[in-house]
């Protein structure tokens, strides 16, 4: 770990960095739209600096929490400012300071109207997802958990499409009614134990018939947010309706917020009832891969099919966690559900690289053209060489390519699905097939073929500042894909702790 003072105040850095900078953006840039990207540009980038002492200065050999902070916050209810970070939270805070700078840069001139607010508004997206990845204390996880739903749903309502206000009230609602039963599991465990400490809880041993109700109201919560069949429909219109930058943040990070809160929380708090419900999750994550695989194959809107590509893809994710359970009866070991945990992690950021990417090349096109609809293009390669080659590129790593990030993950969950049931891994395999099909027949109708629309014929190829956005994602997915083991390294510790807590009975 580091030394010094700026060690024990780092994440809080993180944190109130963009948050209070967000204020600065508003005040500065109230009247001049190049001084309000500009302060966010050199804010988010400063942040992103700040944070890589998370990557180059992290213990790789203990599961312990790092750069911890710990301080009285509430103390009639014993409520703590409790911060830190394991292998888990570490490489999702660093995928969130990556895509705070892309963000700002993808929205240097698609943005118009109200620049100050819009820069605002993911600066303080960024705080606060970074306070979500790394709150240790239960209330303040939920403050964090809450309020970053308000600034999406800003950016949904005042820069998003003709619908954007049904989108933001179905967004709104389906999250936070949600969260309400978490709430409910946290007042409870705060009652049985007298902390607000989330690691205290993991140790605490609980009823059967606790855990199960726990387990359901964790479910409710972070099933929405992944989000998870059948609480789903929200997330199509939310990205049909968000500027580009919000479906990238939205796609890239906030739905990674689900799965970590089932590794924070379901999976260590209870263990039990997680073993006995598995099938459950198992049942609704296959009904993901592979139905919602064929509805995205039907879409006509480019930002519905990588939508519905989304919801598939992050099947992988609650597949490799809750097939840990069937590996153990199954085996009596670990050894196969490691590679399932540490699939779905590798799934968690190798998606959030490709969806943010797949999205950002529909908001370039979209800019040109104004049109989301596949029947609006044809042969964009013929006038847009660069922009091609990039884009399916991404198509392709979202299909599963070997050599992508896109494949690392999935085929380490599929593998480990094997040692649980093979059909599982049978069901899983079938995202290879339906995610090459949606994602070639877009690449097909859109990149390909011959020029029918006059505005096609006239389109412009990406500059040197889509180039650069574009070219980061595409090295981003090409590291992990040919070089996951760094990120492999920083999980293995803490997946090894989280199965030690998981094959223990807690029942009282």
């Amino acid at each position: 770990m580091m030394n010094g003072t700026m060690n024990g105040f780092l994440l809080s850095i993180l944190i109130w960095l963009p948050l209070l900078g967000s204020v600065a953006v508003m005040v500065a840039g109230a009247h001049r739209p190049t001084m309000a990207k500009g302060l966010a540009l050199l804010i988010s980038s400063a942040a992103f600096l700040l944070g890589l002492p998370l990557f180059f200065s992290f213990d790789t050999s203990t599961a312990a929490m790092q750069f911890v902070e710990l301080r009285p916050w509430i103390e009639t209810f014993n409520i703590q400012y409790y911060l830190g970070v394991d292998g888990f939270s570490a490489p999702l805070i660093l995928l969130t300071l990556f895509f705070g700078v892309l963000v700002v840069i993808a929205g240097w001139r698609s943005i118009q109207k109200n620049v100050n607010q819009y820069m605002a508004a993911f600066l303080v997206m960024e705080g606060l997802m970074i306070g979500v990845f790394c709150a240790l204390d239960g209330l303040l996880f939920y403050v964090f958990f809450e309020a970053m739903l308000i600034p999406m749903f800003l950016v949904i309502g005042i820069w998003g499409g003709p619908r954007r206000v049904y989108a933001t009230i179905k967004f709104f609602l389906y999250t936070f009614l949600g969260s309400v039963f978490m709430l409910i599991g946290l007042i409870y465990l705060y009652i049985q134990s007298g902390t607000w400490d989330i690691l205290a809880w993991h140790e605490m041993p609980l009823s059967f018939n606790a855990q199960k109700w726990l387990f359901l109201g964790f479910l409710a919560a972070f099933a929405v947010k992944i989000p998870m069949f059948p609480v789903h429909t929200w997330l199509p219109d939310a990205h049909v309706e968000a500027p580009t930058g919000g479906s990238v943040i939205l796609a890239a990070i906030m739905l990674k917020i689900g799965g970590y809160g089932f590794i924070r929380f379901s999976l260590p708090i209870t263990p039990d009832a997680s073993a006995a419900l598995d099938w459950l999750v198992i049942g609704l994550s296959l009904i993901a891969v592979v139905y919602i695989g064929f509805v995205a194959l039907a879409q006509q809107d480019m930002k519905k099919l990588i939508a519905y590509s989304s919801i598939s893809h992050m099947g992988f994710v609650t597949l490799g966690l809750f097939i840990a359970f069937a590996i153990y009866r199954n085996t009596g070991g670990v050894s196969g559900a490691a590679l399932g945990v540490e699939g779905a992690m590798v799934q968690m950021i190798s998606h959030g690289f490709i969806s943010g990417a797949l999205f950002l090349t529909v908001g370039v096109l979209y800019d040109r053209v104004h049109s989301r609809m596949i029947k609006d293009y044809g042969g964009v390669a013929n006038t847009m060489p660069w922009f091609a080659l990039f884009a399916v590129f991404f198509l392709m790593a979202n299909s599963g390519l070997p050599g992508t990030s896109g494949f690392v993950g999935e085929f380490m969950v599929i593998l480990s699905s094997f040692q649980a049931n093979f059909w599982f891994a049978f069901l899983a395999a079938l995202t290879l097939i339906l995610g090459a099909a949606y994602s070639l027949w877009l690449a097909k109708r859109v990149i390909f073929g011959a020029v029918t629309n006059r505005e096609v014929q006239n389109l412009q190829d990406i500059n040197s500042r889509e180039a650069l956005v574009l070219g980061t994602l595409a090295v981003a997915i090409l590291v992990v894909g040919l070089w996951p083991q760094p990120l492999v390294d920083m999980l293995q510790a803490s997946v090894d702790h989280l199965l030690q807590h998981i094959v223990q009975s807690k029942v009282i």
